[in-house]
């Protein structure tokens, strides 16, 4: 996720050769190592912070899309109706029309809520020890 390497306490010799005094005591062996971990710790830290930040912007950006797609679907739905009262108007007149319509879209409603009550009620059922 990032370019540049963390940066460590301590670097490690890995040509064989010891620089250090031979006798390198315990204390010093144990401070390079919480050092180390200190360091791996906080590249760590940084690492979830930036993946919790690419998440946090992709839910975001999803979210966004989502509501917009929701209410294109809901002006979508309201000219839909528009349009079937025009057309209905033309038949049976436009307070016919439109009292077929609203009425059609709210018998359409409680049946759906119905629907809705009826998942409802087996996920509870379903779930009761």
């Amino acid at each position: 996720m990032i370019d540049e390497p963390a940066e460590t306490a301590v670097t490690p010799h890995t040509d064989g050769q010891d620089d250090a005094a031979p006798d390198e005591s315990v204390r010093d062996t144990f401070s390079r190592l919480y050092a180390d971990a200190r360091a791996y710790a906080g590249a760590e830290a940084e690492k979830q912070k930036l993946r919790a930040g690419i998440v946090a912007t992709g839910v975001r950006n999803a979210a966004i899309l989502g509501i917009v797609a929701l209410i294109l679907v809901f002006a979508s739905i309201v000219a839909l109706l528009i349009g079937l009262i025009i057309a209905l108007a033309q038949h049976v007149g436009p307070l016919w029309g439109t009292l077929i319509v609203v009425g059609g879209a709210l018998l359409i409603a409680v049946l759906l809520l119905l629907l809705a009550k009826g998942c409802i009620g087996r996920m509870m059922k379903a779930i009761r020890p």
